[in-house]
């Protein structure tokens, strides 16, 4: 089959590599309907993530049909369309009983599960995934929900809702700002809403961003180049700060601004993958009663999500911005990365 395999920082080919098999009992094979490109690979080809070897097929999310079952697979057959989650779960270990999907320590307690593929295990931008543990990793596909719809799902809506608005405690009246307008800043701001803040504000260093969060429920933009762009958004509150401030990039730079808009008593959320130190001034901090949140996505929303989707309560066709055959995925990746220039979203491959 073919895959996209990583080869080190900066190399990537799409190469002919050996179709995957069945492992273990509760593995199934899926053929891949669908896949799209996220900024963690981007991270990953920078050198920020170095648990990825070369030789590893990148990608974690995507749809796909069952093509083979696991002997211990019961409530899954050959033919079932699935959502394949970016966490994957045992459904049995401590970390699993309590919902921590993302820390999932493997049914024997000795493999690491969590976050997986295109990490420690090949990835779905590929022809073929092998999908472990998938009773607990993977959601049958509505038929009121399309591949590519789907594929929102997998990571990025999840992410942007379970890191930044449930981890920043998004409530009714809240004044958020959303540092960041790529396609996991979107998901937050498109997942806020239903928690019914007063303002959202998205801040980007690329205007059509500003301007496109609008589509996705932003009530303001702000553009981070502007010498005022702090004094921007405290206009936009009582003059204290934003109640809620997401990180949704992962540089220094962007966790400073939460910190320099966030008010006294507010929640900084961070979902940003980082692969550099950032500061920390306590000194400055510590009186100010700010709550802090990270974390990797458990994706434990991702099933009422997909029914908020299913019955148009959240439209996931506005984060797609551009498509592609499977076959050119290089294409792609230039196209995502370059997207200051190419106006990139989410790119969505198709088989």
């Amino acid at each position: 089959m073919k895959a996209l395999v990583y080869h080190g920082p900066g190399q990537k080919s799409w190469d002919d590599v050996p179709e995957p098999t069945i492992v273990a009992p509760t593995d199934v094979i899926v053929k891949m309907d669908a896949t799209t490109i996220c900024g963690t690979d981007l991270h990953i080809l920078k050198g920020d993530v170095p648990a990825v070897v070369p030789g590893r097929i990148l990608g974690h999310e995507g749809v796909g049909t069952i093509t083979q079952t696991g002997s211990a697979v019961t409530t899954l057959a050959v033919g079932d369309q699935v959502i394949i989650s970016c966490i994957s779960s045992c459904g049995k270990c401590a970390y699993c009983k309590q919902g921590v999907f993302s820390h999932c320590l493997g049914a024997e307690g000795a493999e690491g599960i969590g976050w997986i593929f295109g990490h420690l295990i090949d990835g779905t931008q590929a022809e073929y995934v092998r999908v472990p543990y998938a009773e607990n990793s993977v959601y049958r596909l509505p038929e009121t929900v399309s591949p590519e719809q789907g594929v929102i799902l997998s990571d990025i809506l999840p992410t942007g809702h379970e890191i930044g608005v449930r981890y920043g405690a998004v409530k009714p009246g809240d004044v958020v700002a959303v540092i960041g307008a790529g396609p996991v800043g979107l998901a937050a701001i498109a997942t806020s809403g239903l928690y019914g803040p007063s303002r959202v504000i998205a801040v980007d260093l690329d205007p059509n961003r500003v301007s496109q969060a609008r589509r996705f429920g932003a009530t303001d933009g702000v553009v981070s180049s502007d010498p005022d762009w702090r004094d921007q958004v405290m206009a936009m509150t009582d003059g204290l700060g934003v109640d809620v401030a997401i990180e949704a990039v992962g540089i220094p730079a962007t966790w400073q601004m939460c910190l320099d808009v966030v008010r006294p008593a507010g929640h900084v959320a961070n979902v940003g993958v980082h692969g550099k130190s950032v500061e920390l001034p306590l000194q400055d901090l510590w009186i100010s009663n700010i709550v802090m949140s990270m974390g990797l996505v458990n994706t434990d929303t991702l099933g009422t999500l997909l029914k908020m989707v299913a019955q148009r309560k959240i439209d996931p066709d506005v984060f797609i911005s551009h498509r592609f055959a499977l076959n050119d995925i290089l294409d792609a990746y230039d196209v995502f990365a370059d997207a200051a220039q190419t106006k990139a979203l989410k790119v969505v491959l198709t088989a």
